[in-house]
């Protein structure tokens, strides 16, 4: 069988477990929603069931058995068809709504073990590298390398955005050789950054010869480094010496809006008994998003807490990494200074604010030196991975 068929293989059985858990999902929906009706409870308030009773009950049950019989089939018999297939090749496409999926949630299937779940690995030209193969990539190098981390919901391959990619550019302008971090940014983001940490680590193992180390991160992968380089100090990593300048293109260091706004609505659907069913819908959301509410980098942010509970800011500071040349560039869509845009909108996604580390509380104050902050007027998000401005601000930081 070819590898194409192989590939188209795998999302079939991940897509058809994940097509019955959310069938059982939107039945319980459904379920609850009836019985809410059924029982004719007061608008605001809490039900006092969730599921529905007798005849009625019993037909939502077994749909739910069903599904769960013809998803564990379906499961089992592609499992083991796919064990004697070869792993394929990746096509942009196809990576393009994989990470999105995994990005939404990439929790759940990790949980899960579904197939479509994405590992965190190096890669290039969308194909894992192996431990040999990464040893030459350093061996054959001038000693400079620099990682670069995509955000929430993209991939490696997203670097490359109209016909420009950072770390190729970088590599044919100042002879630095680029390395791409894949990963599923659905998790919690400090779960990401231990994974991170410790390949970084099994990284810098591979060569005997000194390494200058760089990461280029992009939106959330600002934090997931900044995660690693929390737990590589905490376990005392070696890869932390070689790692010379980190730069955050668009991280949202303290949250971005549109979480915080999805948090608000979930608050609030759930007021009424008759649209709490609902709230479930926006609860389907992945560890990785709602860290975005208010820039989660470590464990403890999360852990032992209800992430959906409106509760307000109660991250542990962490601040920059000692010894580390650290830079921020942030974008703005406005053409000039606008507190109320800046402030509100900033690249689309992610305040100026918070891209550039500023906060109220000095405890949570990012100490990017003023020279090493750039803000780019007229560019969004997306623009900030291939706009000749902020490819220039990273070539003019990294030949120093």
């Amino acid at each position: 069988m070819s590898k194409e068929s192989s590939n188209r293989l795998k999302d079939i059985q991940g897509a058809g477990r994940l097509t019955a858990d959310a069938i059982v999902g939107l039945t319980d929906i459904v379920d609850a929603m009836h019985h809410t009706i059924s029982s004719f409870g007061g608008i605001l308030g809490e039900p006092n069931q969730t599921r529905t009773k007798g005849i009625t009950g019993f037909v939502y049950q077994s749909i739910r058995t069903i599904t769960e019989m013809v998803g564990k089939g379906l499961d089992v018999s592609l499992n083991q068809l796919h064990s004697v297939i070869e792993k394929s090749d990746s096509s942009s496409g196809r990576e393009a709504v994989l990470s999105a999926l995994n990005g939404v949630l990439g929790d759940y299937l990790a949980a899960k073990g579904n197939p479509l779940s994405i590992s965190m690995q190096f890669r290039h030209d969308g194909r894992p590298l192996s431990e040999k193969e990464l040893s030459e990539i350093l061996n054959n190098s001038n000693g400079k390398i620099v990682i670069l981390v995509h955000g929430s919901c993209m991939n490696d391959l997203q670097w490359n955005r109209k016909e420009h990619d950072h770390g190729a550019s970088l590599s044919q302008d100042l002879g630095i050789t680029p390395i791409y971090l894949h990963y599923n940014t659905g998790l919690h983001i400090s779960e990401n950054g231990n994974k991170f940490a410790d390949l970084l680590e099994t990284l810098l193992t591979q060569t005997p010869q000194p390494m200058e180390l760089s990461i280029i991160a992009h939106s959330m992968g600002g934090l997931v480094s900044r995660s690693a380089c929390h737990y590589g100090e905490l376990s005392n990593q070696i890869w932390l010496k070689h790692l010379k300048k980190l730069i955050c293109l668009g991280t949202p260091h303290h949250g971005a809006p549109l979480e915080k706004g999805g948090n608000w609505i979930d608050n609030l659907l759930e007021i009424s008994p008759y649209s709490t069913p609902f709230s479930r819908l926006g609860k389907i959301r992945s560890s990785g998003v709602t860290d975005l509410r208010y820039g989660n980098v470590v464990d403890e942010d999360w852990k032992e807490k209800d992430r959906f509970e409106m509760s307000g800011d109660h991250r542990t500071p962490v601040p920059l990494p000692q010894g580390v040349q650290c830079y921020a560039i942030a974008g703005a869509t406005g053409k000039d200074t606008n507190k109320i845009n800046d402030n509100l909108i900033g690249d689309g996604l992610v305040t100026l604010k918070s891209a550039l580390g500023h906060h109220n509380n000095p405890q949570f104050q990012l100490m990017f030196p003023e020279s090493h902050q750039w803000v780019g007027r007229k560019i969004n998000h997306l623009d900030l991975l291939n706009h000749p401005e902020v490819y220039k601000t990273l070539n003019n930081w990294l030949k120093k």
